[in-house]
């Protein structure tokens, strides 16, 4: 009789799509600078949307590249739309010290993107992920562009979504565009 030493785990994944946010290089005190973002993702009825804001560590080195590329976007106040997947989602407890919420309890959800699927910018889609054949894929339901994504009405607190999406801009499939 074999036994094996190998560890195994259970993934948890969240997909969905929402605004890019806030990238910056982190440098903490103890370890290694990385680079983050934050995501205000879309939730609920098209026609009532919540948001729900996910501060994420960028893992991996495309995830990485494509949240570079957008920085310029993001940075210039566009509507930097993306289809995401995220793992390790953890709840962060923090105390206010600023606004008109200072000294109250507050919570963030961290987690690491993993994956970017598509891009859009604007309304046009300037970037979608070439399909990676993998014994995962008929486990795995890709997030699809929408073609319209409504705007935020009301940020969540530390977050600043972009402004509304404007009508949708058909564009060709984009494999992986080097230039917005």
């Amino acid at each position: 009789m074999t036994t094996s030493t190998e560890k195994t785990y259970f993934d948890l994944h969240i997909t969905g799509f929402g605004y890019l946010n806030r990238i910056r290089e982190v440098k903490p005190k103890k370890g290694s600078p990385f680079l983050a973002c934050d995501i205000a993702a879309l939730n609920g009825p098209s026609d009532d949307v919540s948001y729900v804001r996910f501060d994420t560590r960028v893992s991996g080195n495309e995830a990485q590249h494509l949240v570079r590329r957008c920085e310029d976007a993001v940075k210039a106040e566009k509507k930097v739309l993306i289809g995401f997947r995220l793992g390790d989602l953890w709840a962060d407890v923090f105390t206010y010290t600023k606004g008109k919420r200072v000294g109250e309890q507050g919570v963030s959800f961290k987690a690491r993107l993993l994956f970017i699927s598509w891009i859009k910018v604007d309304g046009e889609l300037v970037y979608k992920a070439e399909p990676k054949p993998t014994d995962s894929d008929e486990r795995e339901s890709d997030v699809s562009a929408p073609s319209e994504a409504p705007a935020p009405q009301e940020a969540p607190a530390q977050a600043s979504p972009a402004p509304a999406a404007e009508a949708p801009v058909e564009a060709p499939e984009l494999a992986a565009a080097e230039s917005f």
